[in-house]
């Protein structure tokens, strides 16, 4: 079902909704909780790769990867091209960015996957995984039948679509997950950090609904004539 406004105003919006969090997140991490470091002594530094990667790298680029496939105007082959590198850049990104999760956890002495936003990042991670194995497989080498691709399309739109929500809710969660530590240690609960972590979470919220409604919505006439979705 897709709804009868084109895709580009959607994607307008995303992108400049994605401009604003990857600064936001980048304010805040840079800013406030001191800077990126892949080997320091102050440990922080090294968690701090986490959201922005998680943000930059996972969420925004995995729904450059969705909305590519749907907004451009270009051939399908091309498009195909695209949608699979940059599902498979965010895909990179999303598990470095784990990694550094884990590597401030190993080297603070702190627990792993104690959290519910931790049991959701490796469920999400896998399934993202698969989804792109999956389409890389059937949809561009070696490629299916043509009754394979066509039997999967819808399978593989709904997965992507589910496994993108649970990316982005997550990473909502996440956001509110350190906010609580750092205010349970003492950070100001009305403070400009704090509505800081609260907005980047929102402006990534809207992000992900725009991505949705791009994805929703009708896609421009592609160069070869066939539609964005067809699976041939």
């Amino acid at each position: 079902m897709a709804i009868e406004i084109k895709a580009t105003p959607f994607t307008f919006v995303a992108h400049a909704l994605a401009f604003a969090a990857s600064v936001m997140v980048l304010i805040w991490c840079i800013h406030f909780r001191g800077g990126l470091a892949w080997e320091d002594t102050n440990k922080s530094l090294i968690f701090n790769i986490h959201p922005v990667l998680m943000v930059i790298g996972f969420v925004i680029m995995g729904g450059e990867a969705i909305m590519s496939y749907r907004a451009l105007p270009m051939r399908k082959q091309v498009k195909k091209l695209i949608h699979l590198i940059l599902h498979g850049i965010a895909l990179i990104l999303g598990i470095v960015g784990i990694y550094a999760a884990f590597k401030f956890h190993n080297e603070s002495g702190i627990a792993n996957l104690y959290s519910l936003h931790s049991w959701l990042g490796i469920g999400v991670i896998v399934l993202y995984g698969i989804q792109w194995g999956y389409g890389f497989l059937v949809f561009f080498y070696p490629g299916g039948t043509t009754a394979l691709r066509s039997d999967s399309l819808p399978w593989h739109v709904a997965a992507g679509m589910f496994v993108y929500a649970l990316a982005v809710g997550n990473a909502a969660i996440g956001f509110l997950e350190k906010l609580t530590f750092l205010e349970n240690s003492g950070l100001a609960k009305y403070g400009a950090e704090a509505f800081l972590v609260n907005f980047t979470a929102l402006v990534t919220i809207l992000y992900g609904v725009s991505v949705f409604f791009s994805l929703l919505s009708r896609p421009p006439a592609a160069d070869d004539g066939n539609s964005c979705y067809s699976p041939i």
